[in-house]
């Protein structure tokens, strides 16, 4: 067993508790929680006391792309469509095993950085092998591309043996996910049969949605860079009717209440009344929508209909180095929220969102021990503290009670 105690607690599920304690078993699951006092010292549990430092869940990354990892700097095309062609061109270059170590090294950063479950997009497959194979948690979403209808059955028999091969590698607290890209890389028929897949193998489906200008005027009058690209390469107009890429999406069976829409920011009320009646969430990325001059998520939007939400980092090649508190204070602006709603979206709101919450998310009798120890002033508002904290500050990092980084690992 182990005992963690710290002049503070953040469980949040409740309130700040002044020196605070966690008791984990054997199994790595919460057994105690509270005030230290209330909280068991068995005799045959290691307890570990630290000074300055906050006790906290493990944060939530809800969008990434961890097989980029290393990528950053590589990439500075300002235009999107530039961008995303140099980000491919990289890729192709790169071989399998490097995506490999480049994932493993992307989980072990996360882990520094306090992160203890993602929730990743990546078209390699090598982000799950990495998870599975460093004891992680996390869901790798595998993607599909294909936006001429006519590549939709060839795509779907690829697509369909990926999954068969990269099922067994979703074990214990490592998931399998499906993510048919974006409007301006999927086409409908893509669309319904990747996701009805994905139901049939009763997976969670994340896409990319309403992030860049183009894509919305793609689906609009048909003009812009990607529309531009579809006349270049042969590609039909998706549609004949001006529509949004919500609504669009919603004609194809995308949304439903294991949908993640990433990025969501060409987002109207009636697009949001879309998502709500599906009961999908959304996973914001200020930081990244910045960098590629993008506007910026209507969360105020979100937060009136209660979507559940998550906050996400990108890859390394839109933002670097990742921060995902840095996000949060970003998004905490943009969506009006409190601190203490900042750090709930951060961890247990991220958990929600991608369907953990009842694993991780929150200091919880029952839950997976993900903790993490933040260093904070002897004196001050604690939840300001962390919240206005980076990865620097994170003192060590638990996943199921095994210490994954800094206090309590083992050397090497």
């Amino acid at each position: 067993m182990l005992r963690i105690a710290a002049p503070w607690l953040l469980p949040i599920d409740g309130p700040p508790v002044p020196d605070g304690a966690v008791l984990v078993d054997e199994a790595g699951k919460i057994v105690a929680v509270g005030p230290a006092t209330m909280v068991p010292v068995p005799e045959r549990a290691r307890q570990l006391t630290l000074s300055d430092a906050a006790l906290m869940p493990g944060l939530v990354n809800t969008h990434t792309h961890l097989e980029l990892t290393g990528f950053a700097g590589m990439v500075e095309e300002a235009d999107f469509w530039e961008w995303i062609l140099h980000v491919i061109k990289i890729k192709a270059a790169r071989l399998e095993e490097e995506f490999f170590l480049q994932a493993q090294a992307g989980i072990r950063a996360s882990w520094a950085a306090g992160v203890t479950t993602v929730c990743d997009t990546g078209s390699t497959g090598q982000v799950i092998a990495a998870l599975k194979e460093l004891g992680a948690s996390g869901i790798a979403h595998h993607e599909v591309f294909g936006a001429h209808p006519d590549e939709c059955a060839g795509a779907m028999k690829a697509f369909s043996r990926d999954l068969d091969r990269l099922a067994h590698q979703a074990t214990g607290r490592v998931h399998l996910g499906v993510s048919p890209h974006a409007p301006y890389t999927v086409s409908g028929p893509l669309y319904r049969a990747s996701c009805d897949l994905a139901r049939a193998h009763g997976v969670p489906i994340a896409v990319h949605t309403a992030e860049p200008p183009g894509e919305s005027s793609l689906l609009g009058d048909f003009t812009g860079i990607f529309a531009d690209a579809f006349v270049a390469r042969g590609v039909p107009r998706p549609t004949l009717e001006a529509i949004s890429p919500v609504a669009w999406m919603a004609t194809h069976g995308v949304w439903s209440d294991r949908t993640l829409c990433i990025h969501a920011i060409n987002v109207d009320d009636a697009d949001a009344d879309i998502l709500q009646r599906h009961g999908s969430a959304v996973a914001t990325c200020p930081r990244s929508n910045r960098r590629h001059h993008h506007a910026d998520p209507p969360l105020r939007r979100y937060a009136d209909r209660k979507l559940r939400m998550g906050i996400g980092t990108d890859s390394e090649v839109s933002v670097a180095p990742l921060d995902l508190l840095a996000e949060a204070r970003e998004a905490g602006r943009l969506a009006g929220w409190t601190v203490r709603e900042t750090l709930r979206a951060v961890t247990l709101g991220g958990a929600d969102a991608i369907g953990l919450a009842a694993d991780t998310g929150s200091l919880t009798v029952g839950k997976w021990a993900d903790v993490v120890a933040v260093r904070v002033p002897p004196d001050g508002d604690v939840e300001h503290a962390v919240l206005q904290s980076g990865p620097a500050d994170v003192l060590g990092t638990w996943l199921g009670g095994r210490a994954v980084h800094g206090v309590g690992r083992a050397a090497p």
